[in-house]
């Protein structure tokens, strides 16, 4: 089987979690057998898109036209575009009426989660199947190694005991940066550090304002990948994402994975995971204080474990697996019409 997965466009999501799980798919298919192409001038049997910008739409129109079945990955929602970037209220018209080109145009979709499945089927945009699938991780990867710590710990110039709560995502309101920085301001004595970065002309005024007034034990690198950062994620007390809105967040799959202690918001994505059990949740910034000291303070090691155990079901391998179905299914049936 060969599949065509579009990566025009990729630089502008590069740092993102839509490029993040792109780059992952090409893994998860070759594990599984299957060959990945990067142009439409190759054979293939599937197309397979993650953006929707203008010109994966002029390529799915071509692909459809050689009466190749089409794939849309669902990374997108109405709900999580809101509170983004600037202007992305604005914008939000545009950007709705491109998810519904791409979405409606799709033989199947496959979106991150169960819950951003609901959304879409709530839209009401096609009647072509649509499965929940996870991004995935690769759990090999974010086991704990001492000289990843020890450059995560040289980087930002931290002592072995120094106390440190980690978070990353774009610099969105919507990812609860400024709660983040809020929560900071509580433990004055303990590191808080946020990977990610976005360009100031995409900052908006909230995001900021809240970075200019961050206190001194808030540490904002930017965008950082590597050693450095998988070492942060084995090394830090815990993972704290206030995001306000996921379709799945696989920042807290890699927190999981890394065997630290995750506190997320109690928002409908997380039903999946139960507080107090295989991760902490809370709902304002005052129940994230309380939920933090106890990262810092108490034995959470049996909350870690279950975490880990919930994150090996979403192995790369068994991703690849069930796109690998989704696949046959439209191949079977372009072959029978």
């Amino acid at each position: 089987m060969k599949v065509f997965l579009y990566q025009k466009s990729q630089k502008m999501i590069k740092k993102s979690g839509i490029g993040r799980a792109f780059r992952q798919q090409s893994v998860a298919l070759k594990m599984n057998g299957v060959e990945v192409v990067s142009s439409a001038k190759s054979e293939y049997d599937v197309a397979h898109f993650n953006t929707v910008f203008p010109d994966a739409y002029r390529a799915l129109k071509k692909a459809k036209k050689q009466g190749k079945p089409v794939v849309v990955h669902a990374h997108s929602t109405k709900e999580d575009y809101l509170n983004s970037f600037n202007f992305a209220n604005l914008t939000k018209g545009w950007f709705y009426r491109r998810l519904k080109k791409m979405y409606s145009a799709a033989d199947a979709l496959i979106t991150p989660s169960e819950y951003s499945k609901g959304l879409i089927e709530g839209y009401g945009w096609t009647d072509k199947p649509i499965y929940a699938i996870s991004n995935g991780i690769i759990v090999e990867d974010y086991q704990r190694d001492e000289a990843k710590e020890e450059a995560f710990l040289k980087h930002f110039n931290l002592k072995e005991d120094d106390k440190v709560i980690i978070g990353i995502g774009l610099l969105f309101v919507r990812k609860g940066l400024p709660d983040f920085i809020e929560v900071a301001r509580s433990f004055p004595d303990v590191k808080f550090i946020w990977f990610g970065s976005l360009s100031k002309a995409m900052q908006t005024r909230v995001i900021k304002k809240a970075i200019k007034n961050k206190p001194d034990n808030v540490i904002m690198p930017g965008y950082i990948a590597g050693d450095i950062i998988k070492g942060a994620l084995t090394r830090a007390n815990g993972m704290l994402f206030p995001s306000y809105e996921e379709t799945e967040g696989i920042v807290v799959l890699e927190g999981m994975a890394s065997r630290i202690p995750v506190l997320v918001r109690d928002i409908p994505v997380y039903d999946s995971f139960t507080h107090n059990f295989d991760c902490l949740k809370a709902s304002n910034n005052e129940e994230f204080v309380i939920q933090v000291r106890r990262m810092l303070e108490e034995d959470l090691s049996s909350i870690v474990e279950e975490g880990y155990k919930n994150v090996c079901t979403k192995q790369l391998k068994q991703i690849g697996e069930q796109m690998k179905a989704v696949y046959e299914t439209l191949i079977e049936k372009e072959e029978t019409k």
